[in-house]
């Protein structure tokens, strides 16, 4: 495999979920550099065509669309929407998720755990689902699931969180064995705490912030252009060996 074509993402179509902001948003400009065209999507799409246009602007194809990824009917119309202008992906990258509670697990309201299993899990499942019934009519394609370091080990506070992170490294690999006849790639990404407004609980709290450093050896937080390269990687033929596996970016917390 040539250098220059171990990135190359030409002619690909990425599908990216969670993409108006974050990670999302960094992986779908990183993707876009690389020639793929990336569907921006999230809840609201005028946001979506914020990133898209940025896309666009810097000469990358780019498109937006809305989809709720904690409700199926909202994931069937992205996909009926995305078929009708005839943009089927070939790459996935599950980047949505819902935290929408910090405190004790016996404290915890059940409508808060149903909604973070609802986006983390079921969203997660349903959306690898259509795309992978369609990247196997396509003859292949690369499924990326961004979990969490959480998924490996527990936070305080996050116990729900943690659990749903955990159950997508599981869904990963299970994927992994069943797509791999079809060609199609599934791996994970497990991101440290990053800077973006998902995790402004943790990282806009500075005495929790200064006892979260202690744990994490390089010392600071990531950037979410941080942990979008591997997300590349693992879309790109780069990785075309690597599927079932599970990656961190976390500044050497886990280790």
């Amino acid at each position: 495999m040539k250098a220059d074509t171990l990135f190359d993402l030409s002619g690909r179509i990425a599908l990216i979920s969670g993409a108006s902001r974050g990670i999302g948003a960094a992986t779908a400009a990183l993707l876009a550099q690389h020639g793929a065209h990336v569907l921006v999507t999230s809840r609201k799409r005028e946001a979506c065509e914020d990133v898209a246009a940025e896309i666009r602007d810097a000469g990358g194809k780019a498109d937006a669309f809305a989809a709720h990824i904690g409700d199926i009917a909202s994931i069937d119309a992205m996909f009926r929407e995305l078929e009708s202008k005839g943009l089927v992906p070939d790459i996935l990258v599950n980047n949505a998720a819902a935290n929408p509670y910090f405190g004790p697990m016996l404290e915890m309201d059940m409508s808060a755990f149903e909604k973070t299993v609802e986006v983390n899990i079921r969203g997660y499942f349903y959306v690898s689902l259509c795309a992978a019934r369609r990247m196997r009519e396509r003859g292949g394609g690369a499924i990326v699931n961004v979990a969490s370091v959480n998924g490996r080990r527990a936070a305080p506070g996050q116990g729900v969180y943690s659990m749903t992170k955990a159950a997508i490294l599981s869904m990963t690999e299970g994927f992994a064995k069943e797509l791999a006849p079809h060609k199609i790639r599934v791996n994970a990404v497990l991101p440290g705490l990053t800077d973006t407004k998902f995790a402004g609980a943790l990282t806009q709290n500075p005495d929790l912030l200064k006892s979260l450093l202690r744990a994490i050896p390089l010392g600071r937080i990531a950037q979410p252009e941080e942990i979008a390269p591997l997300i590349l990687f693992l879309c790109s033929p780069a990785a075309s060996y690597v599927t079932g596996a599970s990656f961190a970016v976390d500044g050497g917390y886990l280790a």
